[in-house]
């Protein structure tokens, strides 16, 4: 029988999911909106993102430099940092906290009304994660339940609610934020899962991510798919890996030293070089890429046959300027693009769908170098159990092939963000320490 202590902690930690759900289809709901708003505005009419991307991207790095440092990027690398320095009780205020959740919802909606190529599924990860973190510090007996574990429990959440996905956050959770699965933390990973989910299926419905992909009969053709979707994606998503990394290994290059000290000014430039590729390209890589990859997988659409590369260069560009944004659905989007082009190309006895659902996982596990979650990530958000396999192996090929050419993407930035909040908390010591023994200094003399 549970003491009355034990059921409110775990009404605070559902609760907390609950919240972490609300927040995941809010910002869901924002970040649609700023996308329509976007279309609607640039419309037969391309030309205005040349001022409006530029503009918005300004405002968004402005605003995060000067109000809320720790909510640019994508959000998975901090939560992985987070997850490390809880591990030793480090401190994570500057990767995970309300504000900076808060800033990640009207900061990334913001940037996505420029249309910039980003996600919201990343974002959503450190949002969720910062809720569950706060959660931990109302716990009546917090000793209970480690303050990592509940920030793991709720990056996991993130995904899952993001992606109406409930295995993928689980196996994103061991795959990637824990790197582990403890019998103690299961109960309360599970949990939160669910309630998260719970949560996004109340209030957004039992959608599919992508809408319903039809396999059909696949045959023998699916053996050569599979290798020539591996080969592609994971040679492609290598090489958008290693692009990302960077500016971490040439931190002294002239390019990122104007970066430092013109943040603002930058992410202009950035912003002006996404909306001439959208511009060249005919909006094929403004946005997100759900909207546009969703009418093609239902056949509303056809897609040019450079849209990979268009998507792929302003993904990059989206990156470099520092806005709160993810890779992940613009990453499914040039996978799913790359699916198109090869259909069209070369003939394996199969419809189209096969193959962008293959180069979808083999894009993403490339880029993130986890394989199952990417499989799992695609087979339930296009309702794809009948390639489960297929889907399985294109994804282990394709981060076999990737990791030859670079180190695992959110790995090596979580390096990066954790030495940072160790610094940062560091200086924060060093000036509190000499703050207080000034009086005693001056008391001396």
């Amino acid at each position: 029988m549970f003491s009355s202590t034990r059921w409110r902690m775990r009404a605070i930690i559902w609760l907390a999911a609950a919240i972490a759900g609300l927040a995941a289809v809010g910002f869901a709901g924002m970040s649609d909106l700023a996308l329509h708003a976007f279309n609607a505005v640039t419309k037969d009419r391309l030309w205005v993102a040349l001022f409006l991307t530029p503009s918005i991207g300004m405002a968004v790095v402005w605003a995060t430099d000067r109000y809320f440092p720790g909510a640019q990027g994508s959000g998975i690398p901090q939560t992985i940092a987070a997850t490390r320095l809880l591990k030793h009780n480090g401190p994570v205020d500057g990767l995970l906290s309300l504000r900076i959740a808060c800033a990640k919802i009207g900061l990334g909606a913001l940037a996505l009304l420029g249309g910039f190529s980003a996600g919201r599924e990343g974002p959503t990860v450190q949002i969720a994660a910062s809720i569950m973190q706060y959660a931990h510090r109302l716990l009546p007996n917090a000793r209970t339940i480690l303050a990592r574990d509940l920030a793991l429990a709720g990056g996991a959440a993130g995904i899952a609610a993001a992606f109406n996905a409930p295995l993928a956050g689980i196996t994103f959770a061991i795959e990637e934020l824990g790197r582990r699965f403890e019998s103690r933390t299961s109960g309360v990973l599970l949990s939160t899962i669910i309630v998260a989910g719970l949560t996004a299926i109340a209030l957004a419905g039992n959608y599919r991510y992508f809408g319903q992909l039809t396999v059909g009969s696949m045959g023998f053709g699916i053996f050569p798919a599979v290798l020539g979707g591996s080969v592609v994606c994971g040679l492609a998503g290598g090489a958008f890996s290693r692009l990302l990394l960077w500016p971490q290994r040439a931190v002294g290059g002239r390019i990122w030293a104007w970066r430092k000290r013109r943040p603002v000014l930058f992410a202009g430039a950035c912003g002006l070089a996404v909306a001439l590729i959208g511009w060249a390209g005919g909006g094929v890589s403004l946005g997100s890429g759900y909207a546009i990859t969703s009418q093609a997988i239902n056949g509303a659409v056809e897609l040019p046959w450079y849209t990979p590369i268009a998507r792929f260069a302003a993904t990059v560009i989206t990156y470099f300027s520092g806005i709160p944004g993810g890779i992940f659905a613009p990453s499914l989007a040039v996978g799913a693009a790359i699916g198109f082009d090869l259909s069209r190309w070369f003939d394996f006895g199969m419809t189209s769908h096969p193959l962008i659902a293959i180069c979808m996982a083999g894009f993403l596990a490339a880029v993130t170098q986890s394989p199952i979650t990417s499989a799992i990530i695609v087979m339930e958000m296009v309702d794809g159990h009948a390639m489960v396999i297929s889907l399985m192996a294109t994804a282990l090929l394709a981060k076999a092939i990737s990791e030859r050419l670079g180190p695992e993407l959110y790995q090596q930035l979580a390096l990066d963000f954790a030495r940072v909040q160790d610094r940062e908390s560091g200086a924060r010591t060093d000036e509190a320490k000499h703050a207080n023994d000034a009086p005693a200094r001056e008391q001396s003399n």
